[in-house]
Formats: structure tokens, C-alpha cells, sequence
């Protein structure tokens, strides 16, 4: 392979990796942000305890991965490891919480699940703050 097209193919991966960072985390928002806002909001918390730390541990441990999670995502800030709570928070979901549902029902947490696993395995990419701070050979 020519170094041109070597250095476009390594440009269009890093595009791809921003475009699947930017949109799953900032998808995975519009439900982290209402789950905070109760959270924040105190009151009685009425929410699934599929792990018996109780409804309040299990909305926040939520929230870390559906509203802390994808705004260092959307960054590009240590990407793998953060990646993992959406993952985690995705399986809960999809293997606990809905279990007994339908597959239509557990279809968007397991799209979320497999979107932030390739965000876990394949890292932020070059267009990220996880990028800047590394030197990557041309």
C-alpha cells in the first residue's frame, strides 16, 4: 500500500472512531440526563435494583454510565476505561433489567452495548484528547 493511500486509510478510521464516540455517547445523553436530573433532584427514587445495592446506588451507578461516561467519551478522554461503564450499564440493562422482555424491548440497550464495545476495543483515535497525548508513527 502507497503512503498516500496508507495516510488516508489511517484519516478515515479516525473519522470513523469520532463519528461512533460523538454519536453513541451523544445519544446515550438523552437518557443519562433525565436519570441525573432525579438523582439531583432528591425525592423518592423509584428505579430498577437489578444488583440489590438499592434503588439510589443502582440510579446512580446509572447515571456514571449514561451521563458521566459519554461526556469523556464525546472528549475522547481516557476512552477504553471509561468505556466500560456504558458497556456494563448496557448489559445490566439488556441481561437484568429487561431480562423477561421482548427482543424490541432490550434492542436499544444491546445497540448500545455493541456500539461502546467497539469504542472500547478499537480506543479514541486521533481526533480525541486520548490522540493528542500520544505520538502515532506516519
Amino acid at each position: 500500500m502507497s503512503a498516500i493511500a496508507s495516510n488516508v486509510s489511517r484519516n478515515l478510521n479516525d473519522l470513523a472512531l469520532l463519528v461512533l464516540r460523538l454519536s453513541f455517547s451523544l445519544l446515550m445523553l438523552t437518557h443519562g440526563v433525565p436519570k441525573l436530573q432525579q438523582l439531583v433532584a432528591g425525592g423518592e427514587i423509584k428505579f430498577p435494583d437489578p444488583i440489590g445495592g438499592g434503588p439510589t446506588a443502582s440510579l446512580a451507578l446509572a447515571v456514571c454510565g449514561e451521563a458521566v461516561a459519554p461526556v469523556l467519551l464525546v472528549i475522547g478522554l481516557f476512552t477504553r476505561w471509561v468505556a466500560v461503564l456504558p458497556c456494563v450499564t448496557m448489559a445490566v440493562a439488556a441481561f437484568m433489567v429487561h431480562s423477561g422482555d421482548p427482543l424490541a424491548e432490550r434492542e436499544p440497550a444491546l445497540l448500545y452495548l455493541a456500539g461502546f464495545t467497539a469504542i472500547l476495543l478499537a480506543g479514541a483515535g486521533r481526533h480525541s484528547i486520548d490522540g493528542l497525548r500520544t505520538k502515532r508513527p506516519e
